[in-house]
């Protein structure tokens, strides 16, 4: 490969404003600063969080490319780095880590708070148009043929894993499957509630199927989800349009569950997680609420010693936990073929996040043709 494949310009999905489909525009990168990584994006996964940017829910600066669930293969590398090399197929996670502050070095690297990872204000933007700045997304912006990011956004995976399928782990799986292991550290014959059965949801009944789980009970408001679950290793699933999930999760555990895991992103679903759990249960909050919801339960909940914690990113080592995640597919023990429910072209990411809002699909992939 040529030591510096960079390009004065790529295709990139643009959002110019909130609520409006995004456009394929040209866009421009930088050249590799001394610990960056120059990347060709080979697949990239349209993540609910994206979608909460393109309808307004959460606020940004535009235009932007989003997107910051992918997977490719290094171009190129700066001066000074030393965990990837060209031609290295990579995944990467919006958890940079620096290294040495004080979470990085207490083992809790998802919660990195260091600018190390980004460009100062002094430096020119890694991303362009025209001359004009670009705000890059979580670091990655990879709704776009190149990704450039710091070396610690990025870790180098075995060659035989489809990078389709590994797109989808540096976000989804590993928010999902890192909550359920990592997080509520799940252990062998507890019980399970997994709210919501979608993208994160869905790792989330497979990783505590792994770590041993004797009940997994999938909730969702959609009966279509149930099968998918099932195949992920739910061993019961619950409707939630058909009634109260709380009473029914009572109900069929005599009690409550030991683990209650909310991957849907809303205060009424994280306040009925609490609610689901036996006396010395966890509730873990995985999905993302918007900023104005609030979570609402009865107090006398915590007095038998129920927890309500939160998670983030799955409480990730992503530079050890990833290449752990993709030998889990390989051995046939994760499910991704089943996960990956839609596959786009750049230029219709639109009607991938139409079929999300409508709730078609467990995960949509775009797929880059180089």
């Amino acid at each position: 490969m040529p030591a510096i494949a960079w390009r004065e310009w790529m295709k990139a999905a643009v959002l110019r404003e909130a609520g409006k489909p995004m456009t394929i525009e040209n866009v421009q990168l930088d050249k590799p600063g001394p610990h960056e990584v120059l990347i060709r994006t080979a697949a990239a996964g349209l993540c609910h969080s994206d979608l909460s940017f393109v309808d307004g829910v959460y606020p940004t600066q535009m235009p932007i490319v989003l997107g910051h669930e992918s997977a490719g293969i290094v171009e190129a590398v700066g001066s000074e780095v030393q965990t990837v090399k060209p031609g290295d197929h990579v995944v990467t996670c919006i958890t940079a880590y620096c290294g040495h502050c004080n979470y990085c070095l207490g083992g809790r690297m998802s919660l990195c708070v260091s600018e190390d990872t980004v460009r100062s204000a002094n430096e020119p933007s890694r991303i362009s148009q025209n001359g004009n700045d670009l705000p890059q997304f979580l670091k990655l912006s990879s709704f776009a043929e190149q990704i450039l990011t710091h070396e610690h956004a990025v870790v180098a995976i075995r060659r035989d894993m489809p990078l389709d399928r590994a797109a989808v782990i540096g976000c989804a799986v590993m928010t999902g499957f890192g909550a359920a292991v990592n997080t509520a550290g799940i252990r062998p014959g507890d019980t399970v509630a997994v709210i919501g059965c979608g993208g994160v949801g869905l790792p989330a009944i497979n990783g505590a199927k792994i770590a041993g789980a004797g009940r997994i009970i999938a909730i969702d408001m959609s009966r279509g989800k149930e099968a998918l679950a099932r195949d992920f290793g739910a061993t019961d699933f619950i409707c939630a349009a058909d009634g109260d999930p709380v009473e029914a999760v009572l109900e069929l555990t005599g009690g409550g569950v030991r683990h209650a895991l909310e991957c849907v992103g809303r205060g009424a679903t994280m306040s009925q997680s609490i609610m689901m759990v036996e006396p010395g249960g966890t509730a873990t909050v995985v999905g993302a609420a918007p900023p104005s919801d609030m979570v609402n339960f009865p107090a006398f909940a915590l007095l038998r010693e129920r927890r309500l914690q939160g998670s983030y990113l799955g409480s990730n080592r992503f530079p050890i936990q990833i290449p752990q995640i993709i030998d889990l597919y390989m051995q046939g023990r994760l499910e991704l073929d089943k996960m990956v429910t839609m596959r786009l072209a750049l230029e219709e990411i639109n009607k991938g996040f139409d079929a999300m809002r409508d709730g078609q699909v467990a995960r949509a992939v775009i797929e880059f043709d180089h």
